[in-house]
């Protein structure tokens, strides 16, 4: 009666369409966009990959629809990113028999430096293009596991993808290393950027640790403002899927400039500006790059 019902309500949610379902291809189920683009890029031809969230859609607090569930249980691989990042991931997995991987495993984790959360894993581990190639490498396995007979594949696929994200990389490196050492305090709205300046040698600074209901307190606020203040940071930015009305607060009282928005838990859609993996790490560099030089978009 429960599979009825949750078949009935499957059309209700705001969840991605599935594919054709006469595809014969196994079905790879990712948590959210960046996951399912990695899982595209090494599966090739021989899977079909779908996303759990639309592009733009906030991944921290997302509620499983019916037609989530349904899609999980016909599944062939579940992939999320682990590292506490899809608090709801747990309810979903319990209603699926697929197998499933998390594509973290085996990262250099950076703990969550204040709130609530604090000393646990900061989940944003694939904006560092060093962990990326892990990712990259956890789908390959997860695949051969699935697929052994698409063993060659996937490890070609994988070698080549993980090339092009080192090299990405090194671009960045690049990009940010023009930064004089007095601009390079990024401040942004969530602290999603811990593993990508960790990488790039960037001082890090934000309103709020992990999205959660306490976003943009009159505390972080005035918190963050000292800090744009005291380091005369000239621009401030925000995320794409978060309110940015207490970063706007923060710019007004400072005179930084509000720059962005940059992209961490969803690309955008075919033709935005992130349509994949390695157009939002080029596009954030850029636009941090921009921003705090005082170069204009």
């Amino acid at each position: 009666m429960l599979l009825a019902c949750v078949l009935v309500l499957a059309g209700c949610g705001a969840g991605p369409e599935p594919a054709d379902p006469d595809d014969p291809r196994p079905v790879v189920l990712a948590t959210f966009t960046v996951i399912a683009d990695m899982a595209r890029e090494v599966g090739g031809d021989r899977v079909r990959v779908e996303s759990i969230t639309r592009p733009g859609a906030e991944i921290h607090d997302y509620e499983p629809v019916p037609g989530d569930l349904v899609r999980g249980a016909d599944a062939d691989l579940v992939l999320d990113n682990g590292l506490g990042l899809e608090r709801w991931f747990e309810q979903f997995v319990d209603r699926s028999e697929a197998r499933s991987a998390t594509v973290s495993d085996g990262v250099d984790v950076l703990p969550i430096a204040a709130g609530e959360y604090r000393d646990r894993p900061n989940p944003h581990a694939w904006m560092s293009p060093v962990a990326g190639e892990r990712y990259v490498a956890n789908i390959r396995d997860a695949l051969v596991e699935l697929d052994p007979a698409g063993r060659d594949v996937y490890t070609a696929n994988a070698a080549g993808y993980a090339e092009r994200i080192r090299q990405v990389g090194e671009e960045l490196r690049a990009d940010l290393g023009r930064l004089p050492d007095a601009q390079r305090v990024l401040v942004t709205c969530e602290g999603a950027f811990s593993y990508l300046a960790r990488d790039m040698g960037l001082r890090e600074s934000y309103l709020w640790p992990v999205n959660s209901d306490a976003e943009g307190t009159p505390d972080q606020i005035a918190s963050t403002i000292a800090v744009v203040r005291d380091d005369a940071v000239p621009a401030v930015f925000c995320e794409s899927t978060v309110n940015d009305s207490a970063q706007r607060q923060v710019a007004a009282e400072t005179g930084a400039r509000l720059a962005g928005p940059l992209y961490v838990d969803s690309l955008s859609e075919e033709g935005g500006p992130v349509p994949s993996y390695l157009d939002l790490l080029r596009h954030d560099a850029r636009v941090i790059s921009d921003g705090l030089t005082g170069a204009q978009p």
